[in-house]
């Protein structure tokens, strides 16, 4: 299976270009007015036109009120909705678009009983969003904000796929250097970078884009 790959906080259309040429699956626009990546609705209708085809446009959100959310559907060809903060499912289902929902992944203490009790949590909290098309792993703590470029302890979770119906999305400091590593342990459905591919907050790097590309197409080659 190849490992899709979403890059998120885009701000510029030469960076969205980069992405397209490079051949990343989707391309995330942030919504969330704390975040550096923040975009205002018509620097994103620029953007979002600038999207083509068979590339899915994301929105992302953090706790926004609901009215917010349907300004933004009103404006952008949206096709993902991904929300990052403490909202149910009854809130994520009612705009009638597709959703991922991030889940923060506190660090591990440490030890086997650790992982395996993080684990189990990660199990129980996937089940309340049962309409969710995927969950995005990030390594922020659970109702943070993520874009951090920290990282979590990824062992366990390809076992854990198998009790899990939703596609996993790894997320949470991934970069070119340790991403392959991430598919290789893990085995998600996609993986998200935002800083891993950055020289700056919200300014994406096409070569780094393009290596990143690399090592996640070597990965999914060595495990053939």
């Amino acid at each position: 299976m190849r490992t899709r790959v979403k890059i998120c906080g885009l701000t510029r259309l030469e960076d969205i270009r980069a992405a397209v040429d490079a051949g990343v699956d989707a391309l995330g626009l942030v919504f969330y007015p704390k975040s550096p990546r923040h975009l205002e609705l018509t620097r994103a209708v620029e953007l979002a036109a600038a999207i083509p085809a068979f590339v899915t446009t994301v929105a992302l959100f953090k706790d926004a009120p609901a009215a917010q959310v349907e300004q933004v559907l009103h404006r952008l060809p949206v096709d993902l909705l991904q929300f990052h903060g403490g909202e149910p499912a009854a809130f994520c289902e009612q705009f009638d678009r597709p959703y991922i929902k991030a889940l923060g992944m506190k660090p591990a203490a440490g030890g086997a009983s650790d992982a395996e009790g993080r684990l189990e949590d990660l199990r129980m909290r996937c089940a309340a969003y049962t309409s969710a098309r995927g969950i995005l792993l990030d390594a922020h703590a659970p109702g943070e904000a993520g874009g951090t470029g920290e990282v979590f302890d990824w062992n366990g979770l390809r076992e854990a796929r198998a009790s899990i119906p939703q596609a996993l999305v790894l997320a949470g400091g991934l970069h070119a250097d340790n991403v392959a590593g991430a598919i290789r342990l893990a085995r998600p459905f996609a993986v998200d970078v935002s800083s891993g591919v950055e020289t700056a907050p919200g300014i994406k790097s096409a070569e780094k884009i393009r290596r990143f590309m690399q090592q996640v197409a070597a990965a999914d080659s060595a495990s053939k």
